[in-house]
């Protein structure tokens, strides 16, 4: 299978371009929704918003499921400072010291936007001798692009608690083919599979068993596919390869999980994939994430019964 890569890095940039912190993710799922559409597949919706994308297959007694979400990290706002500075809390688990001076946007419940900047409450070195030290939600704020100078001012705008605070992907594709971005973890997945139902779509394809795409819309707070249809047997989460200290996996590789922080995935279906990859001359490796957890996890734990796998395209500096 040679996917349509133009096809697999527009449809990645343009879901990048749309802010989907978990539980704020109408927009980016009516995007994904509307590529379905176009290629002829029906999608559905679930109460929670998580998305199924069906495939019939030749055999439609039983059902295989793959899992992406697309939802990503990002904040909400705490509260507003009496110097019209933003407190923060985090949804999901952003490491705050990468968000330093990060870009941002704020977006308010009646649909105004305003763009803003992460900082330390104590940012220059010429002044602060605390401006090196380690970056909490108790000392960053994020300060707004608005010429505002109180929490009045704040309110003015229609700000307020609750508000979700979306950190800029700063995506970009380089000359030597290299993605760059916030929040492959998991847009790309998404586009991924967005990607194989294009290429079956060209080519008239018809899997030999049903296939069910589910995007899931809570993964980063854990909880993403702790409900899956019930006709579903096999699940494989399709979500970022690790890569550091103790694993194999390079970003010019597929990465094949073991076991994760949940435990064991199902070993017939890791022996499987691994297999599948050989067959299809893929680099790959079988590789073991200490501090992860993934859609399956959700629906392990969640009381499905099913046989699970982890699969991923490696990404660098998670």
């Amino acid at each position: 299978m040679n996917l349509n890569m133009d096809y697999v890095l527009q449809t990645l940039e343009e879901i990048m371009s749309i802010d989907s912190p978990s539980g704020y993710t109408a927009a980016v799922m009516e995007k994904v929704e509307q590529k379905a559409g176009e290629l002829g597949y029906a999608f559905d919706m679930t109460h929670k918003g998580n998305g199924i994308i069906t495939v019939p297959g030749k055999d439609q007694e039983y059902v295989v499921g793959f899992c992406a979400h697309v939802d990503t990290l990002g904040m909400m706002v705490r509260s507003i400072k009496s110097n019209g500075a933003l407190a923060f809390t985090r949804v999901g688990g952003p490491n705050l010291a990468t968000v330093d001076s990060e870009w941002c946007r704020v977006h308010t419940r009646d649909g105004r936007v305003y763009d803003g900047t992460f900082f330390c409450t104590k940012p220059a070195s010429h002044v602060y001798r605390e401006a090196g030290a380690e970056r909490t939600e108790e000392n960053m704020e994020v300060r707004l692009d608005e010429m505002v100078k109180s929490k009045e001012d704040v309110l003015e705008l229609g700000v307020q608690v609750g508000d979700y605070i979306c950190m800029d992907p700063k995506f970009k594709v380089t000359e030597s083919g290299y993605i760059k971005s916030r929040f492959l973890d998991d847009k790309l997945s998404v586009a991924i599979l967005l990607g194989v139902l294009e290429y079956f779509a060209s080519n008239n394809l018809i899997p030999s068993h049903t296939i069910k795409i589910l995007i899931s819309t809570y993964e980063e707070v854990g909880h993403g596919m702790a409900w899956i249809p019930q006709d579903i047997q096999e699940l494989i989460a399709v979500d970022m390869g690790c890569i550091g200290d103790d694993l194999t996996c390079t970003e010019e590789m597929v990465s094949i999980c073991a076991k994760d922080s949940s435990g064991p995935y199902d070993y017939s279906i890791t022996s499987r994939l691994a297999e599948l990859a050989k067959e299809n001359g893929l680099e790959y490796a079988i590789d073991l994430y200490p501090y992860y957890g993934s859609d399956v996890s959700a629906a392990l734990r969640g009381g499905q019964d099913i046989q699970g796998g982890l699969i991923g395209p490696g990404v660098f500096a998670s």
